[in-house]
C-alpha cells in the first residue's frame, strides 16, 4: 500500500465520525502524490504525514454564560492548533451550532497550506464555538465571548497564536474578546486580527477575502486567455467575502446575478447592487427578502436543501464562485452548472465543493480553483494586520490592497508553476496542494521531530 493511503486509512481510524477531516485529508493526500514519491522512504521514516495530518494541540473546553433572562447556558469551546512548523498558528474562530471537532480539524488542516500559501511566516489553526450569536443582544454576545476568552488566553498570544474571524465573528465580537483579553493579560498586543480600525485593525480588512478571491480569480482568467469583463457570474452567501467579491468582480466589468443566505437567495438580472446588499445584510441584519422589496426587479427564492427549489447553481453563468460554506456545491449543481456552459469555478469559502463534485467539474475541463489558494486573502491581509501591529503602524486601504493582490498574484502563480512543474499544468488543485505542502514539509524536516 503507499504511503499516502496508509496515513489517510490511519487518520479515518483515529478520528471517527469527522467526515470533514477525512474528506479534506483524503484531497490534499491524493494530489500529493508526485511530491511523496520522490522522497517516499525519508517520509515514511520520519513518519512527516502522520504528524501532518495531526494536530499539534487541540483546546477543547466549556464556557459557560449568562442569558438575559438569568439563565446559565453552557457552550463548547474550543482551539485547535494544527501547525507551526512556518510560524505562529493563525486562523479564525467560527461560532455557529454546526460547530464541532471534525469540522475545526478540517479547517485547521486547510489552514496550513492556505496559510503557507501567502508566502507569510502563519502557522494554521482554527477554533470556534457551537454558540450561536443570531438572535442574541450584544449583552449576552458580550457575556459568551468574555467567557471564551477566559479560557482560550492561556493558549494564545501574539507570537504564539494569533486567532481572527470567521462565521458568527465579526467585529462585534473581536471587540469583545480583544477586551477580556487585554484585561486578562494587561497586555495591548496583536493578539487577535479583524480588530476595529480605531485600536490596531487594518484597513481593507473586511474586503480582504472576496477582493482577494477576485484578485485570484483575474489572474487565473489572464493565464487562459479570459477576462472577468462581460462575464455572468453567479455568488452564494451575502457575508463578508461574498458581498466583497461581488463587489470586485463588478469594479472589473462582471455582472454578479446572485446571492444568497441561510433561507433563500436571489437573482437578480440587473446585477447585485452592492449598495443594497450592504444595506440589508451589515446595517439591518436582515434576510434576503428585504433586498428583494427594495429591488423588486430581483426575484427572491426560499430554500433548503432537498426541498426540489432550485438553487443558485442552476443560473445560467459564465463563472461560479461559492462564498458561503462548505461542501455547499455537490455533485448535482456541478452537473448543472457544466450543462448551462459554465466554464470557471473558483471557490471563495473553505471547501465549498464535495469531492465529487470538485472531480466532476476539473473532469469535464473547466478552470477550477481550490479555496486554500484563493480564499487566501483574508488571512493574508491578517497577516498585514499582524505586521502593522508590531511595527505601531497604519498603512492606508490602497497600500493593504497593493499588498494583497500582489500576494494573490504570486499565490497564482506559484500554484501554476509547481502544478506544471509536476507534470499537471493547469490543474490548480494540486498545484496548491504541493506548493503548500512543501514549504510545510521542509520546514518540518528541518526543525527535527517535534
Amino acid at each position: 500500500m503507499a504511503y499516502v493511503d496508509e496515513v489517510y486509512d490511519r487518520v479515518v481510524a483515529q478520528n471517527p465520525a469527522q467526515p470533514e477531516f477525512h474528506q479534506a485529508v483524503k484531497e490534499v493526500l491524493g494530489t500529493l502524490r508526485p511530491a511523496i514519491e520522490e522522497k517516499e522512504d525519508e517520509y515514511r521514516k520520519e513518519a512527516l504525514l502522520e504528524r501532518l495530518t495531526t494536530p499539534e494541540r487541540v483546546i477543547l473546553f466549556r464556557v459557560p454564560w449568562v442569558d438575559d433572562k438569568g439563565q446559565v447556558q453552557v457552550n463548547n469551546g474550543y482551539r485547535v492548533q494544527f501547525n507551526s512548523a512556518i510560524g505562529p498558528y493563525k486562523g479564525g474562530l467560527r461560532f455557529h451550532p454546526s460547530v464541532t471537532l471534525g469540522t475545526l480539524k478540517f479547517l485547521g488542516f486547510e489552514q496550513t497550506f492556505k496559510n503557507s500559501l501567502t508566502g507569510l511566516p502563519m502557522g494554521g489553526g482554527k477554533g470556534g464555538s457551537d454558540f450561536d450569536p443570531k438572535g442574541k443582544s450584544d449583552r449576552e454576545v458580550m457575556a459568551f465571548c468574555q467567557s471564551f476568552m477566559d479560557e482560550l488566553y492561556r493558549h494564545i498570544g501574539a507570537d504564539e497564536d494569533v486567532p481572527a474571524g470567521d462565521i458568527g465573528v465579526g467585529g462585534r465580537e473581536i471587540g469583545y474578546l480583544f477586551g477580556e483579553y487585554k484585561r486578562l493579560t494587561g497586555r495591548y498586543e496583536g493578539v487577535l486580527t479583524g480588530k476595529g480600525l480605531s485600536y490596531g485593525g487594518s484597513l481593507a480588512r473586511t474586503q480582504a477575502t472576496g477582493y482577494g478571491l477576485i484578485y485570484f480569480l483575474d489572474a487565473m482568467l489572464k493565464e487562459n486567455g479570459r477576462s472577468i469583463e462581460g462575464q455572468t457570474i453567479v455568488i452564494s452567501g451575502a457575508g463578508n467575502v461574498a458581498t466583497y467579491a461581488i463587489e470586485k468582480a463588478e469594479q472589473l466589468g462582471g455582472k454578479v446575478v446572485t446571492c444568497s443566505d441561510s433561507t433563500g437567495w436571489i437573482y437578480d438580472p440587473d446585477g447585485i447592487d452592492v449598495p443594497t446588499l450592504k444595506l440589508v445584510k451589515e446595517q439591518h441584519r436582515a434576510r434576503l427578502t428585504e433586498y428583494h422589496e427594495l429591488r423588486p426587479n430581483s426575484v427572491y427564492h426560499a430554500h433548503r436543501k432537498g426541498d426540489g427549489t432550485p438553487g443558485v447553481w442552476t443560473t445560467k453563468c459564465d463563472i461560479a464562485c461559492p462564498c458561503a460554506t462548505q461542501n455547499e456545491l455537490e455533485l448535482d449543481d456541478a452537473k448543472a452548472l457544466v450543462e448551462n456552459g459554465c466554464y470557471c469555478v473558483a471557490e471563495g469559502a473553505n471547501m465549498p465543493t464535495t469531492l465529487e463534485a470538485t472531480q466532476y467539474i476539473q473532469g469535464h475541463g473547466l478552470l477550477f480553483s481550490p479555496g486554500k489558494a484563493s480564499n487566501a486573502g483574508g488571512v493574508a491581509t491578517s497577516g498585514l494586520e499582524m505586521s502593522q501591529n508590531s511595527e505601531r503602524l497604519s498603512w492606508t486601504f490602497d497600500e493593504v490592497d497593493q499588498k494583497l493582490h500582489g500576494i494573490m498574484n504570486n499565490i497564482f502563480r506559484n500554484v501554476a508553476d509547481t502544478a506544471k512543474k509536476y507534470g499537471r499544468e493547469g490543474d490548480y488543485v494540486t498545484g496548491a496542494n504541493i506548493a503548500g505542502f512543501v514549504k510545510v514539509a521542509d520546514a518540518m524536516q528541518a526543525q527535527g521531530i517535534v
